[in-house]
């Protein structure tokens, strides 16, 4: 019988942290360890619980010992109000944690690691991109400066990991992600989560859309992700691999919004309040280099992971927000 490879997963309770876990936890072939740190587990099958805080040494040197696979969704992150606001908070703990991290992969001969970087460092635009329009001479938008040019740097600590032909890394480049376990949080989700709960929970007949709407986004269902990663991870033949993972289109934040107050089935009047903070970026990705060189296509339509978000939430989250009746 073969030997199972043990997965780290760190972030494990956090929205694709838990995804990953579960998804994973399902494979025969592994052995999966899940990193917490100030949010406790939850039961998960085949899944071996430990706490660390990955912005100390010791701690990330402790987990990271033995284990062939890190998959590291450990990150401060948050919606546009922070992004405009607090800025500061995805920062500091993102570079300082993957530092230790990829230090520890190296001293320790991990054979694969997995970055959730994300497309925040890309210019607006109306034409799908690919990996290769990031010009470093651009200006990134002022809302995502620190946070987008973190991402790169820790890209950029991926490959220099790279070529020093110990571990390979994968830098997932990811679109905006819902589902299952989103934070639904209507002061720190992102616009979809925050918009299914203002769906599900209005009590007035109305919901209020922050800005205009005019914003567009690329928006894929956490399962695409998923099996992203697990593409990654069985096919990836290069020592570094930076990859665009998304959905490949782009829908207005208007469109958005009225696709899932139809698909909820409630009759809601849609207002916009124009003085909360949105951040006025449009753009899809490019993913035909994860097609090429790992066989990735996304498979959930738009629609339909929103038929799906919302199942979820009406069997997960309602008690929590005490929906009124229809």
């Amino acid at each position: 019988m073969a030997t199972k490879r043990k997965m780290l997963i760190c972030g494990a309770t956090g929205f694709i942290g838990r995804n990953l876990t579960e998804w994973f936890s399902r494979r025969r072939d592994l052995d999966v360890i899940a990193v917490r740190h100030l949010r406790p587990g939850y039961d998960c099958p085949n899944v071996t619980w430990v706490d660390a805080d990955l912005t100390e040494r010791q701690d990330a040197e402790a987990v990271v010992k033995g284990v062939d696979i890190i998959v590291q969704a450990a990150a401060t992150t948050s919606g546009s109000k922070d992004i405009i606001t607090r800025p500061h908070i995805h920062i500091a703990d993102n570079a300082v944690m993957n530092s230790l991290l990829f230090r520890a992969a190296y001293d320790h001969r991990v054979g694969h690691v997995v970055f959730f970087s994300c497309a925040v460092m890309l210019p607006s635009s109306e034409e799908a991109l690919a990996e290769t329009d990031f010009d470093a001479n651009r200006e990134i938008h002022p809302s995502y400066f620190g946070i987008g040019w973190t991402k790169l740097y820790i890209e950029k600590m991926c490959e220099f990991y790279s070529r020093l032909g110990v571990t390979r890394y994968t830098a997932i480049r990811h679109s905006n992600i819902y589902g299952p376990y989103d934070k639904f949080d209507l002061e720190r989700s992102h616009v979809f989560g925050a918009t299914v709960s203002k769906t599900m929970t209005a009590r007035d007949g109305r919901i209020i859309v922050w800005g205009s709407g005019e914003e567009a986004r690329d928006l894929l269902y956490i399962d695409d992700l998923m099996e992203f990663v697990e593409a990654a991870i069985d096919r990836q033949a290069t020592p570094y691999g930076l990859y665009h993972c998304g959905y490949g289109e782009a829908i207005r934040v208007r469109d958005l919004v009225r696709k899932i107050v139809a698909a909820s089935g409630r009759d809601l009047e849609i207002e916009h309040d124009l003085t909360k903070p949105t951040i006025k970026t449009s753009l899809f990705l490019d993913c035909g280099k994860a097609e090429r060189e790992l066989g990735w296509r996304r498979k959930t339509s738009l629609d339909e992971g929103v038929r799906r978000t919302l199942a979820w939430w009406r069997d997960n989250m309602a008690h929590k927000f005490a929906a009124p009746a229809e």
